[in-house]
């Protein structure tokens, strides 16, 4: 029985898709996950209070990409936000680097801190050379709930 459970921890040690044996299961400290090699959250980028992100809105120089499904986009997100769904990246990011320049400061988010889709789609923008990104970790309903303008 021991030796079974050592194979298994090795198992899921060395697979690419093995179980993390930890996380960050705190809302309050951020996005809710588990913490793997796979990990693509970046505490660094985490706007973890929606009032900063409204002030970096009123700017009117920051893009707010929705990482959400189009669905969900469609039926409310941050006003004047781009759709850019983690899912459909592969799809869409020619025509999306085609009218946003790599200089643009972006503001990534989706459902809030228990969806890690903001992350992600944050890292992959930066792999294509978009630098200035943040993420809202509480996401469109933390940004709804306070009132903020949506569309």
């Amino acid at each position: 029985t021991g030796l079974s459970i050592i194979a298994a921890f090795s198992v899921n040690y060395f697979s690419p898709n093995g179980i993390a044996l930890v996380g960050q299961w705190d809302i309050s400290q951020g996005v809710v996950r588990a913490i793997g090699k796979n990990d693509v959250v970046m505490d660094e980028l985490e706007i973890d209070d929606v009032t900063h992100a409204k002030t970096l809105f009123d700017t009117g120089n920051v893009l707010f990409v929705d990482a959400r499904s189009f669905d969900d986009f469609n039926d409310g997100h941050v006003k004047g936000a781009v759709s850019l769904p983690v899912g459909e990246y592969d799809d869409q990011i020619e025509s999306f680097l085609e009218l946003h320049d790599l200089d643009i400061p972006i503001v990534t988010y989706c459902s809030g801190r228990t969806c890690e889709d903001s992350h992600h789609l944050a890292q992959l923008l930066m792999e294509r050379g978009y630098m200035n990104i943040s993420v809202m970790v509480d996401g469109f309903p933390g940004w709804e709930a306070e009132g903020y303008p949506i569309d």
